[in-house]
């Protein structure tokens, strides 16, 4: 099977959309950044929570070609995906700040925040690479009930390294399963750069060797992942895949809240962050007429009025009862 290298930035088919996609990306942006400060400035979070800052376009371009009922499987840097596929905020502040009004009634935290099956994220792990075997088989599931649903999977570059990667594509090409593997290259499985832990020359060239068809995106921009998942998903939900997509792309800041992330070199930070997604985003939208500065700055003070309503929502939320815990576990 081909590797495909996909260049689709016209925003032709998504001009009804265009705004609504800048609001997604905008608030995934500007909630994580409130979480940053929540953890690191005002101190009122604790714990791990692994931020998916610059790496919008990917969630966004993806989910909003997705229906409702259609499943996403993610990893721990998951608020981003949740938020893309239209899990309220309110419920992921709370269970960042372990709220039984959370996600997973508090009992998650950061790492588990997206799953909500009203929302069909069913899976959200911290267990590298342990989310394409089970997408796997939801798709196979879906598959014979003979149901027109999509499954996403997520994961990072890491993730191409564990013996569940290798299991996962296998069995989902040889059965041709409804499931569209994204491997989100930011370059980094936490400290390790990926040309120290990969002996293949690309992501992409690993996985066509299941005789899959691979396509290369720039993950930075958002136009062209929403268009070719928005081929790919039609081209799954009529019965044709799987397929694998390397979404090239980079994490602003270090592996989570606590990582400065001093191992990168200063000039590739600075390059990447020259391409911010939101910014490159905005300005399309700015040149083609679709939105003024002025639009801009409006959408960003909503969104962070809605953030922090969020917040507020979390903090006056009650903890989950302990005598609640016994109905919520399998005996």
């Amino acid at each position: 099977m081909s590797i495909q290298i996909y260049e689709g930035a016209s925003l032709n088919s998504l001009k009804e959309d265009s705004v609504e996609i800048l609001k997604k990306m905008l608030l995934i942006r500007i909630f994580e950044e409130k979480v940053e400060e929540l953890f690191l400035v005002k101190g009122m979070l604790i714990g791990p929570s692994h931020l998916y800052l610059g790496q919008e376009a990917i969630a966004v371009g993806f989910c909003s070609n997705l229906k409702k009922e259609d499943i996403l499987v993610t990893t721990y840097r998951c608020h981003g995906h949740a938020i893309a596929k239209g899990v309220s905020i309110k419920k992921l502040m709370a269970e960042l700040f372990g709220k039984k009004t959370g996600t997973c009634k508090g009992l998650g935290g950061s790492m588990h925040a997206a799953i909500d099956v009203e929302n069909g994220v069913l899976y959200a792990t911290a267990i590298v690479g342990s989310g394409i075997p089970i997408a796997a088989g939801i798709a196979l599931a879906n598959k014979y009930q003979n149901k027109k649903l999509v499954t996403v999977c997520f994961f990072g570059d890491g993730a191409v390294n564990t013996g569940a990667f290798h299991e996962g594509l296998n069995i989902a090409a040889l059965w041709r399963l409804p499931v569209i593997f994204v491997c989100e290259n930011n370059f980094y499985a936490m400290s390790t750069h990926i040309s120290k832990s990969m002996s293949s020359k690309s992501i992409a060239e690993r996985a066509s060797s299941y005789n899959i068809d691979v396509f290369i995106v720039d993950g930075n921009d958002v136009i062209s992942v929403y268009n070719l998942a928005n081929e790919l998903i039609e081209k799954v939900r009529n019965g044709i895949g799987p397929f694998f997509v390397e979404a090239r792309t980079y994490r602003m800041k270090g592996h989570g809240v606590y990582d400065p992330g001093l191992y990168r070199d200063k000039e590739e930070v600075k390059r990447w962050l020259e391409r911010d997604p939101i910014k490159i985003y905005k300005d399309r939208l700015i040149k083609e007429n679709i939105l003024t500065e002025k639009d801009f700055e409006e959408i960003k003070l909503k969104i962070t009025q809605e953030v922090e309503e969020s917040i507020e929502f979390a903090v006056k939320s009650d903890y989950l009862d302990f005598n609640d815990l016994y109905n919520l576990v399998w005996v």
